[in-house]
């Protein structure tokens, strides 16, 4: 048996501490090195558990701590080391030069995903407490005769008026027939097609100013009756334009090879009514399409439709409605008051646009565009992401901005109109058919949504300026 002094030599002999210090002190000063002398902590020190925050929980192995096979420059590293000797105050808790996650180098790296449920969290918990606050002050407010009353009744001249407008799509397929047969000369081809387009908009202006109807069934014959106009312009500049390439061809001007000419079949009856029927306003021959129509899919979003349409009506009902009715006249009120009214009415504002535009914009087209197997979806972008006024009315509604381009913008081109001339003209064009669709089914020609729109031209200048000024800062 040993005596006392041999088991203690033993002891120190087998220690491993000194030795384990000595790779520790050895392992610090290869990985991380002064940031003032230039140079970097090692990979090494850049997988460090506790430098990135990112305590792993170890893996034991025969007594020792595994820490995901970090090795040192000699592929020795501290795998072997026991735990009762990592993690001690000793050790460096600062190791490198690191930006706090909201800074301005580092808030574009990091997940915010927290801050987005936060944000969820609280906007459910401020719409319950004012859900509850109007349910409290008028109770519920929808009734039955929202969607459907014996007034609904009186606008069945707006109904009739709807239900004939196809008549100027068949008419305009007629005049391209005559040009296709070489009936009637071009000039009087594009003056029978403005009188339609013409009367297509003139002729609903007129049932609803002689009707008593209700605004809602105003509206929706004026954006049909927009609709149908933006359609047959678009019919008649394209077959216009076809016309004119295909002589071009004939008389060897230019060779089909760098024109997309698709009009195998001439004026096609089936190709007018597909085309009215598409989610589109730009006119073509052919269009791609899908291969199936998903009916399942089709019934979802049908579903969908039907519940955000609900929550539009009843957010206009419960909330807009009794802030107009207990609002005093701008101009007559007090001044602060008229301003807290407004505020109020943002919000409800803000909802009902963006439930509008969920149930038109992505429902209601993707499912017509479903069952008419219509392949381009397109019908916005990410105007939410938008960093100019142009950017956004360039994104937001697509089968509109289409139609701009193709014939109000780049046809002023062609003709040696400039690039600002040619935006003001596009953005004259969309003031009047706002101006239509509010003024028309209120009856009141006060010019506000004109002058709103065309206000947007200034802002167009504004926001460009400022995108091209603040271009590489956090203003972007």
């Amino acid at each position: 048996m040993a005596s006392d002094c041999e088991a203690i030599t033993l002891v120190s002999e087998a220690s491993p501490l000194p030795d384990l210090r000595r790779r520790i002190a050895d392992s610090s000063a290869s990985a991380c090195v002064n940031d003032f002398g230039g140079k970097r902590c090692s990979d090494a020190a850049a997988r460090d558990p506790i430098e990135n925050d990112d305590v792993r929980v170890p893996e034991k192995k025969e007594g020792l701590v595994l820490n995901d096979g970090d090795q040192g420059e000699r592929g020795v590293g501290r795998s072997d080391v026991p735990m009762k000797f990592l993690y001690r105050a000793s050790a460096p808790a600062h190791r490198r030069v690191k930006e706090s996650p909201l800074s301005s180098d580092a808030i574009f790296k990091q997940s915010h995903a927290g801050l987005l449920n936060l944000c969820i969290v609280v906007l459910v918990a401020v719409n319950s407490r004012l859900i509850i606050e109007n349910l409290m002050k008028y109770g519920l407010l929808i009734r039955t005769g929202f969607w459907f009353s014996s007034r609904s009744l009186r606008d069945w001249p707006l109904l009739m008026c709807g239900l004939s407008l196809p008549i100027f799509p068949f008419s305009a397929f007629l005049v391209e027939k005559l040009i296709q047969h070489k009936f009637i000369s071009e000039p009087l081809v594009i003056t029978l097609h403005v009188i339609l387009t013409s009367g297509a908009v003139l002729y609903p202006v007129f049932v609803i100013l002689r009707c008593e109807s209700t605004v809602v069934s105003g509206l929706t014959l004026m954006l049909f009756a927009c609709t149908v106009w933006l359609k047959l312009v678009s019919y008649a500049h394209t077959n216009y334009d076809l016309r004119t390439l295909s002589n071009s061809v004939d008389k060897g001007d230019v060779s089909s090879i760098y024109l997309n000419l698709d009009n195998s079949q001439g004026v096609s009856f089936r190709n007018l009514v597909y085309f009215m029927m598409a989610p589109t306003l730009c006119y073509q021959p052919s269009y791609p399409r899908t291969t199936c129509i998903r009916k399942g899919w089709v019934i979802r979003q049908l579903v969908k439709w039907v519940i955000f349409t609900g929550v539009t009506g009843f957010i206009i009902e419960q909330y807009i409605n009794p802030i107009v009715q207990n609002s005093q006249h701008p101009l007559k009120g007090n001044f602060l008051s008229g301003i807290e009214r407004v505020l109020k009415l943002s919000v409800p504002t803000l909802y009902v646009w963006l439930c509008m535009f969920y149930c038109f914009f992505h429902l209601w087209l993707n499912i017509l565009a479903e069952v008419l197997r219509f392949g381009d979806r397109e019908f916005y972008k990410d105007w939410w992401n938008a960093k100019t006024v142009e950017e956004y009315w360039r994104m937001w509604n697509m089968p509109v901005h289409k139609w701009m381009i193709r014939h109000i913008y780049f046809p002023c081109l062609r003709n040696g109109i400039p690039k600002g001339v040619a935006v003001l003209i596009s953005f004259l064009v969309s003031a009047i058919f706002h101006e239509l669709c509010i003024a028309v089914p209120c009856h009141i020609f006060k010019f506000w949504a004109f002058i709103g729109i065309m206000f947007q031209v200034p802002l167009v200048i504004l926001t460009n300026y400022l995108q091209n000024k603040f271009r590489n800062t956090m203003a972007d």
